[in-house]
């Protein structure tokens, strides 16, 4: 195996997303964000929302993520078991949009004392403001 490139795959419960050899990936880590290149030293870390980069043959590709597990491997193989992600390029921001405003009323109604799940709610929040801040960033809307 080539030791200039990494192994890289993401896959999430319905799907493999993307998978190829890259030349590095910064990934959003609970520890913080941390770039990954070959010959990096064996590590398993959990993600946090964020902005996933890619940087292949073809270029530079970027992906928002909201959760889950990363493992490298000491033979250049890095695996991302992703909770949900999304190319930046095919992400809907009106309906990311949508989906806050509804996340964010259904808290509200919670405050009223009406029984909702808070955690389920924020992680819903954080989800679609991330795929929303990644799209625009990418999409040059304001």
């Amino acid at each position: 195996m080539n030791t200039n490139i990494l192994k890289f795959k993401i896959a999430t419960p319905e799907k493999v997303v993307y998978e190829n050899e890259i030349f590095q990936v910064s990934i959003p880590t609970m520890s913080g964000e941390i770039t990954v290149l070959p010959n990096h030293i064996p590590l398993v870390s959990v993600l946090k929302a964020g902005e996933l980069k890619i940087v292949d043959k073809e270029g530079e590709h970027p992906f928002a993520v909201s959760g889950g597990f990363l493992e490298i491997k000491g033979n250049n193989e890095l695996i991302i078991l992703a909770d949900n992600v999304e190319r930046a390029d095919t992400i809907d921001i009106d309906r990311a949009e949508q989906a806050r405003v509804r996340a964010e009323e259904e808290m509200t109604k919670a405050k009223t004392g009406e029984d909702v799940n808070f955690a389920r709610l924020q992680a819903v929040i954080d989800r679609e403001m991330n795929r929303v801040r990644v799209a625009k960033k990418y999409k040059n809307v304001k």
